[in-house]
Protein backbone atom coordinates (compact mmCIF):
# COMPACT_ATOMS: atom_id res chain seq x y z
CA UNK A 1 0.00 0.00 0.00
CA UNK A 2 2.75 2.44 -0.73
CA UNK A 3 2.03 5.40 -0.96
CA UNK A 4 4.32 8.38 -1.27
CA UNK A 5 5.57 10.83 -3.91
CA UNK A 6 9.31 11.32 -4.28
CA UNK A 7 9.30 14.33 -1.94
CA UNK A 8 8.65 11.97 0.96
CA UNK A 9 11.64 9.81 0.08
CA UNK A 10 14.12 12.46 1.25
CA UNK A 11 15.78 11.23 4.44
CA UNK A 12 15.42 13.40 7.53
CA UNK A 13 16.46 12.98 11.16
CA UNK A 14 13.59 10.58 11.82
CA UNK A 15 14.52 8.46 8.80
CA UNK A 16 18.13 8.27 9.94
CA UNK A 17 17.14 7.52 13.53
CA UNK A 18 14.82 4.72 12.41
CA UNK A 19 17.57 3.09 10.35
CA UNK A 20 19.99 3.39 13.25
CA UNK A 21 17.47 1.70 15.56
CA UNK A 22 16.91 -1.18 13.10
CA UNK A 23 13.58 -0.11 11.63
CA UNK A 24 12.96 0.14 7.87
CA UNK A 25 10.86 3.33 8.04
CA UNK A 26 10.46 6.52 10.06
CA UNK A 27 6.78 5.73 10.70
CA UNK A 28 7.90 3.74 13.75
CA UNK A 29 8.19 6.99 15.70
CA UNK A 30 4.54 7.82 15.04
CA UNK A 31 3.44 4.53 16.57
CA UNK A 32 5.95 4.95 19.39
CA UNK A 33 4.42 8.32 20.33
CA UNK A 34 0.89 6.89 20.25
CA UNK A 35 1.97 3.95 22.41
CA UNK A 36 3.74 6.22 24.88
CA UNK A 37 0.57 8.29 25.24
CA UNK A 38 -1.95 5.47 25.52
CA UNK A 39 -0.03 2.28 26.32
CA UNK A 40 -1.46 0.27 23.46
CA UNK A 41 0.74 -2.79 23.89
CA UNK A 42 1.32 -5.25 26.70
CA UNK A 43 3.10 -8.61 26.85
CA UNK A 44 1.07 -11.49 25.46
CA UNK A 45 -1.23 -9.39 23.29
CA UNK A 46 -2.37 -10.23 19.77
CA UNK A 47 -1.98 -7.49 17.18
CA UNK A 48 -3.29 -7.13 13.62
CA UNK A 49 -1.24 -4.70 11.50
CA UNK A 50 -2.98 -3.63 8.27
CA UNK A 51 -0.86 -1.96 5.61
CA UNK A 52 2.20 -3.28 7.42
CA UNK A 53 4.91 -2.89 4.75
CA UNK A 54 7.78 -2.29 5.09
CA UNK A 55 7.40 -3.63 8.63
CA UNK A 56 8.29 -0.94 11.17
CA UNK A 57 4.99 -1.02 13.06
CA UNK A 58 5.00 -4.82 13.25
CA UNK A 59 8.57 -4.83 14.54
CA UNK A 60 7.73 -2.23 17.17
CA UNK A 61 4.60 -4.07 18.28
CA UNK A 62 6.45 -7.38 18.41
CA UNK A 63 8.96 -6.01 20.90
CA UNK A 64 6.21 -4.87 23.24
CA UNK A 65 3.98 -7.96 23.08
CA UNK A 66 7.02 -10.15 23.59
CA UNK A 67 7.56 -13.85 22.83
CA UNK A 68 4.14 -14.79 24.24
CA UNK A 69 2.38 -12.28 21.96
CA UNK A 70 1.48 -12.53 18.28
CA UNK A 71 1.51 -10.01 15.44
CA UNK A 72 -0.10 -10.59 12.05
CA UNK A 73 1.37 -8.22 9.44
CA UNK A 74 -0.69 -7.82 6.26
CA UNK A 75 -0.01 -5.81 3.11
CA UNK A 76 -0.56 -5.89 -0.64
CA UNK A 77 3.21 -5.52 -0.99
CA UNK A 78 5.68 -8.18 0.08
CA UNK A 79 7.23 -7.53 3.47
CA UNK A 80 10.91 -8.28 2.96
CA UNK A 81 12.13 -7.10 6.35
CA UNK A 82 13.43 -9.84 8.63
CA UNK A 83 10.77 -10.39 11.27
CA UNK A 84 10.98 -12.11 14.66
CA UNK A 85 9.24 -15.44 15.36
CA UNK A 86 6.21 -13.79 16.97
CA UNK A 87 5.33 -11.98 13.71
CA UNK A 88 3.57 -13.66 10.78
CA UNK A 89 3.60 -11.77 7.47
CA UNK A 90 0.94 -12.24 4.79
CA UNK A 91 0.93 -10.66 1.33
CA UNK A 92 -2.73 -10.27 0.50
CA UNK A 93 -5.58 -7.84 -0.07
CA UNK A 94 -7.06 -7.13 3.34
CA UNK A 95 -10.52 -6.58 1.92
CA UNK A 96 -10.84 -9.58 -0.39
CA UNK A 97 -8.95 -12.12 1.71
CA UNK A 98 -10.79 -14.91 3.44
CA UNK A 99 -11.61 -13.84 6.98
CA UNK A 100 -9.95 -16.97 8.34
CA UNK A 101 -6.58 -15.67 7.12
CA UNK A 102 -6.98 -12.38 8.97
CA UNK A 103 -8.37 -14.13 12.05
CA UNK A 104 -5.25 -16.28 12.40
CA UNK A 105 -4.42 -14.84 15.84
CA UNK A 106 -7.77 -13.23 16.61
CA UNK A 107 -9.62 -11.90 18.40
CA UNK A 108 -7.10 -9.07 18.52
CA UNK A 109 -6.18 -6.79 21.38
CA UNK A 110 -4.95 -4.10 18.98
CA UNK A 111 -5.90 -3.43 15.35
CA UNK A 112 -3.51 -1.06 13.55
CA UNK A 113 -3.95 0.54 10.15
CA UNK A 114 -1.20 2.59 8.56
CA UNK A 115 -2.86 2.05 5.19
CA UNK A 116 -2.83 4.94 2.74
CA UNK A 117 -3.71 5.27 -0.95
CA UNK A 118 -1.15 5.80 -3.65
CA UNK A 119 -1.21 9.58 -3.72
CA UNK A 120 -2.16 11.16 -7.04
CA UNK A 121 -1.71 14.86 -6.35
CA UNK A 122 -5.49 15.29 -6.44
CA UNK A 123 -6.19 16.26 -2.83
CA UNK A 124 -9.92 15.53 -2.94
CA UNK A 125 -9.39 12.09 -4.48
CA UNK A 126 -6.60 11.16 -2.08
CA UNK A 127 -8.64 12.25 0.94
CA UNK A 128 -11.65 10.23 -0.22
CA UNK A 129 -9.54 7.10 -0.72
CA UNK A 130 -7.88 7.52 2.67
CA UNK A 131 -11.29 7.84 4.30
CA UNK A 132 -12.47 4.68 2.54
CA UNK A 133 -9.45 2.77 3.82
CA UNK A 134 -10.17 3.94 7.38
CA UNK A 135 -13.80 2.90 7.07
CA UNK A 136 -12.78 -0.52 5.89
CA UNK A 137 -10.13 -0.89 8.61
CA UNK A 138 -12.78 -0.02 11.20
CA UNK A 139 -15.02 -2.73 9.76
CA UNK A 140 -12.17 -5.24 10.16
CA UNK A 141 -11.79 -4.11 13.78
CA UNK A 142 -15.55 -4.54 14.22
CA UNK A 143 -15.21 -8.15 13.21
CA UNK A 144 -11.86 -9.17 14.65
CA UNK A 145 -11.18 -6.85 17.60
CA UNK A 146 -11.93 -8.24 21.04
CA UNK A 147 -13.72 -6.52 23.94
CA UNK A 148 -11.49 -3.83 25.46
CA UNK A 149 -9.28 -3.75 22.37
CA UNK A 150 -7.69 -0.70 20.76
CA UNK A 151 -7.80 0.65 17.21
CA UNK A 152 -5.40 3.00 15.41
CA UNK A 153 -5.91 4.27 11.87
CA UNK A 154 -4.20 6.86 9.70
CA UNK A 155 -6.40 9.37 7.90
CA UNK A 156 -5.69 12.19 5.48
CA UNK A 157 -7.79 15.00 6.95
CA UNK A 158 -11.02 15.31 5.00
CA UNK A 159 -14.59 16.64 5.29
CA UNK A 160 -15.73 13.25 6.63
CA UNK A 161 -13.35 13.40 9.60
CA UNK A 162 -16.15 14.14 12.08
CA UNK A 163 -18.25 11.26 10.77
CA UNK A 164 -15.40 8.82 11.20
CA UNK A 165 -14.61 10.10 14.69
CA UNK A 166 -18.24 9.62 15.71
CA UNK A 167 -18.18 6.07 14.36
CA UNK A 168 -15.12 5.27 16.46
CA UNK A 169 -16.66 6.92 19.53
CA UNK A 170 -19.72 4.67 19.09
CA UNK A 171 -17.49 1.60 19.32
CA UNK A 172 -14.82 2.59 21.85
CA UNK A 173 -14.94 4.16 25.31
CA UNK A 174 -12.48 6.83 24.14
CA UNK A 175 -11.50 8.31 20.78
CA UNK A 176 -8.33 10.38 20.51
CA UNK A 177 -6.87 12.26 17.56
CA UNK A 178 -3.08 12.41 17.31
CA UNK A 179 -0.73 14.18 14.95
CA UNK A 180 2.64 12.69 15.96
CA UNK A 181 5.71 14.88 16.12
CA UNK A 182 7.35 12.70 13.45
CA UNK A 183 4.66 13.63 10.90
CA UNK A 184 6.14 15.63 8.03
CA UNK A 185 5.12 19.29 8.08
CA UNK A 186 3.51 19.10 4.61
CA UNK A 187 1.43 16.04 5.49
CA UNK A 188 -2.31 16.26 6.25
CA UNK A 189 -2.36 12.93 8.07
CA UNK A 190 -3.67 12.35 11.56
CA UNK A 191 -4.22 9.17 13.56
CA UNK A 192 -7.52 8.26 15.13
CA UNK A 193 -7.15 6.12 18.23
CA UNK A 194 -10.00 4.10 19.70
CA UNK A 195 -9.42 2.83 23.24
CA UNK A 196 -11.30 0.16 25.22
CA UNK A 197 -13.66 -1.30 22.69
CA UNK A 198 -17.19 -1.69 23.99
CA UNK A 199 -18.51 -5.25 24.33
CA UNK A 200 -21.67 -4.33 22.43
CA UNK A 201 -20.96 -1.28 20.23
CA UNK A 202 -23.95 0.94 19.55
CA UNK A 203 -25.34 0.33 16.07
CA UNK A 204 -25.69 3.35 13.81
CA UNK A 205 -28.13 3.69 10.97
CA UNK A 206 -25.77 5.97 9.11
CA UNK A 207 -22.11 6.77 8.81
CA UNK A 208 -19.09 4.63 7.97
CA UNK A 209 -20.48 1.26 9.09
CA UNK A 210 -23.69 1.77 7.17
CA UNK A 211 -21.68 2.83 4.12
CA UNK A 212 -20.06 -0.59 4.22
CA UNK A 213 -23.40 -2.32 4.52
CA UNK A 214 -22.60 -3.54 8.03
CA UNK A 215 -23.37 -2.53 11.59
CA UNK A 216 -20.72 -2.53 14.31
CA UNK A 217 -20.23 -6.23 14.95
CA UNK A 218 -19.98 -8.11 18.19
CA UNK A 219 -16.39 -9.43 18.54
CA UNK A 220 -17.58 -13.01 18.14
CA UNK A 221 -19.79 -12.39 15.12
CA UNK A 222 -18.90 -11.89 11.47
CA UNK A 223 -19.52 -8.77 9.49
CA UNK A 224 -18.11 -8.42 5.99
CA UNK A 225 -15.43 -5.73 5.85
CA UNK A 226 -14.74 -6.61 2.22
CA UNK A 227 -18.07 -5.10 1.13
CA UNK A 228 -17.70 -2.21 -1.28
CA UNK A 229 -18.62 1.23 0.08
CA UNK A 230 -21.50 3.00 -1.62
Amino acid sequence: MNRRPKDYARPDRHTRAAKAAGYPARSVFKLEEIHQRYRLFRPGQRVLDLGAAPGSWSLYASKHVGPSGKVLAVDLSEITEALPPNVSARQLDVFSAERALLAEHGPYDVVLSDMAPRTSGNKTRDQALSYELCVRALAVADELGGPGSSFVAKLFMCPEFGELKRAITARYAECRVVRPEATRSQSTEVFLVGLKRKVAPAASASGPAAALGTEPADPASGGDPSATPA
